[in-house]
């Protein structure tokens, strides 16, 4: 997601961390994007899948179902292709079939089935590897752990919050679009705003400012939004939308952090304009465990 103030995030990766500028400064053009991106592309490919998705949600929940698989199995892909930078060699086909075996899971059967997938995902890709020795084993196992947790775990809260809560479908929108709000109104904040950089070393143009717009935009957003649409009382659909805003923010740092350390600038090509799934679930991955976790605590059954 496009980090609050930040729309070109992985420049240190071509200038090598020198020539950093102060937080809020040397932005791009408005409407610009991210170098050498194709903008029509990406705003064509964007549209595309949020139209798929909102269909899935709204039309034929069992569509979200095949959409989450398949998200799945190409974050397992994606991961593995940015992790073999540093050597490892994460076996992609226990943890594609786990990924599918864990979103399959999560959605019959619930969080405890959920966590069995994911030992078993991470059992079978250690199996796998044992067959190229021990060492084979030392050198994937944290990968594997990685690809297996981050992406197909995660998205398994998507498929529970859809079929376990009351109007889950719409509680998976209100989630999406919070993360959208915080996206923007961080941009926003942070382009006009921002002076105080955040993590300097992780991400150098993000502010605290435009975190600040992130949660804010986010809180007020999803409080009119969760109200009208499910009637969740305005206090609730402010703390959400808030809280939504902060894994969305860590979210995209954590994975600016990730592809920093491999020393890539996407995850991969996939989608022109964009580059990876990964690059556009960044902080979708955070927001959906903590919209469940938020809507079983204040709405338990």
């Amino acid at each position: 997601m496009t980090e609050p103030g930040n729309p070109q995030p992985e420049e240190n990766l071509r200038t090598g961390g020198k020539g950093r500028r102060r937080a809020g400064k040397g932005r791009t053009p408005q409407g610009g994007g991210r170098a050498g991106r194709n903008l029509p592309a990406a705003i064509a490919v964007g549209l595309s899948l949020g139209l798929v998705l909102l269909a899935a949600l709204l039309i034929e929940p069992i569509a979200l179902l095949a959409v989450l698989v398949a998200a799945s199995g190409v974050g397992a892909w994606e991961m593995a292709r940015a992790l073999s930078t540093t050597g490892a060699r994460p076996p992609l086909i226990p943890l594609i079939a786990g990924s599918v075996l864990m979103t399959g899971l999560a959605w019959y059967e619930g969080a405890d089935a959920l966590f069995l997938g994911l030992i078993v995902t991470i059992g079978a890709a250690a199996l796998w590897r044992l067959a190229d020795g021990v060492a084979a084993v030392r050198r994937d196992f944290t990968p594997s752990v990685l690809i297996a947790v981050y992406g197909p775990f995660l998205l398994g809260f998507a498929a529970m919050l859809v079929r376990q809560m009351e109007h889950g479908n719409l509680l998976v929108i209100g989630t999406l679009v919070a993360v959208v709000l915080s996206d923007t109104g961080g941009y926003a904040a942070g382009v006009f705003l921002g002076k105080h950089a955040m993590a300097p070393k992780i991400s150098p143009k993000k502010s605290w400012e435009g975190f600040a717009g992130s949660v804010t935009a986010a809180a007020i957003g999803s409080a009119a939004l969760l109200f009208f649409m499910v009637g969740v009382p305005v206090y609730w659909g402010l703390l959400f939308g808030a809280l939504i805003s902060v894994v969305a923010v860590l979210g995209d740092l954590a994975e600016s952090m990730l592809k920093r350390d491999l020393g890539v600038k996407d995850m991969s090509n996939l989608l022109p304009g964009h580059g990876g799934l990964m690059d556009r679930l960044d902080s979708i991955l955070f927001a959906i465990p903590t919209a469940y976790l938020f809507f079983s605590i204040i709405t338990p059954s």
